[in-house]
């Protein structure tokens, strides 16, 4: 019988029933406020709040046109930043939610981590760190800081979002402290030091972002996975022996051997994420179990993180991570584009640097002297900005040339 004309079933098995809310979880109604106070929704706790902010936020919308592996014109099947985000909320609200978390709160880190990649992906900010140099270098983690709580203007009263402090906090530490011995790299901990509240940059984030962080990871190694294998730049039979993926996508190929393409890379994905969100949650619980907080700060006063994959899992994926950077980030297709983007958004800002007059009106007059750091930085926030095909556009319109890709 046809799967399209067989009888309606029911559903079988236990419905999931989510837990009560955990003493640990970050509450909205003990959050420490916004830097900006204001007059709080009477519908929406401050993280739906925050959630929705970001969600409206000119940073967000671009993200549907920048790069996540592939430039724009290599075809419409292939992930964005914004596609990206969009599979990691999904997941970090999941996980929040079998945990006992604010699902919001989670929702909120997950849809904003990406909001400050340049275009053109890890190319795109290697060339503005190397323009930043002499400045501070360039970090998106630094540069979503900065969105969220300068350059975004949509508010009559302030400049950025005006977050939470638990979502800055997140924001800035979903990876861990930036102060100690595995502190981040230099741009995002000189950043947060710099902005005027205390966000404990020594202590983790809350178990929200943490699990963010950790959908993040889950996200971008399967459609990574899904969009290499669509865009032939390994096929499925090179994936077999890769760690952690490789048993499931041939045990699936084995069960189903006639299989098509398209339902073999969708069901061996959707086993990988279950598997990984699986081993999230049971580790985390084990973790959760030998601490028993009490509070979100004792999960931020944790000497490790609460969130995590199981030691097993976690070298797992560094050997899944080395291989996708190996057969599909080092691909020379993929390297030969990526060094053409390189190479216009350096000229690009060597352009706008020497002559901040070619930026529109309003960038122009945030420069100040002439190659000196503010108009450095004015220009690197612009470039940083732009979006793909606005990079084509602009290169297009100060060299009257084709963008080289």
């Amino acid at each position: 019988m046809s799967k399209l004309t067989q009888p309606p079933g029911r559903l079988l098995g236990p419905q999931f029933v989510a837990p009560a809310r955990a003493p640990f979880a970050t509450s909205a109604q003990s959050s420490r406020g916004r830097y900006w106070p204001e007059v709080e929704s009477p519908t929406r706790t401050c993280y739906q709040r925050d959630r929705d902010r970001i969600i409206h936020s000119t940073a967000f919308r671009r993200l549907k046109h920048k790069t996540q592996v592939f430039i724009h014109h290599e075809g419409d099947y292939y992930r964005t930043r914004l596609t990206h985000s969009l599979e990691v909320a999904q997941i970090a609200r999941s996980l929040a939610r079998m945990l006992g978390l604010d699902e919001d709160l989670a929702e909120a880190l997950a849809l904003s981590h990406d909001l400050g990649h340049p275009p053109f992906g890890h190319a795109g900010e290697a060339a503005l760190d190397a323009c930043m140099a002499e400045h501070g270098g360039f970090d998106h983690n630094a540069q979503a800081l900065s969105l969220v709580t300068q350059l975004e203007h949509r508010y009559a009263e302030f400049d950025g979002l005006n977050l939470t402090w638990e979502t800055l906090e997140g924001l800035v530490k979903h990876n861990g402290p930036l102060i100690g011995p595995k502190r981040a790299r230099k741009g995002l901990p000189d950043a947060a030091a710099e902005f005027p509240w205390d966000l404990e940059l020594s202590t983790h984030a809350g178990a929200e972002a943490q699990i963010a962080s950790l959908s993040d990871d889950i996200a971008y190694v399967n459609h990574d996975i899904d969009d290499g294998l669509r865009a032939s730049l390994f096929e499925a039979e090179v994936l077999f022996e890769a760690p952690l993926a490789g048993a499931i996508f041939q045990g699936v190929s084995e069960a189903h051997p006639d299989l098509d393409r398209g339902r073999l890379i969708g069901e061996g994905v959707r086993r990988l994420i279950t598997k990984l969100v699986q081993d999230v949650t049971a580790e985390t619980q084990r973790r959760l179990e030998a601490l028993r907080p009490q509070t979100a700060n004792e999960v931020r006063g944790a000497p490790e993180p609460v969130a995590a994959f199981s030691p097993a899992v976690a070298a797992e994926m560094a050997a899944l991570k080395a291989f996708l950077n190996q057969r599909m980030y080092r691909h020379p297709r993929v390297i030969e584009v990526m060094k053409n983007a390189q190479g216009a958004l350096t000229a690009l800002f060597g352009a706008f640097l020497s002559d901040p007059k070619l930026l529109p009106k309003d960038w122009a007059e945030q420069c100040g002297t002439q190659g000196g750091r503010r108009t450095a930085r004015a220009v690197c926030d612009y470039i940083a900005g732009m979006t793909d095909r606005y990079a084509l556009q602009e290169y297009r319109r100060i060299f009257h040339v084709e963008f080289p890709l």
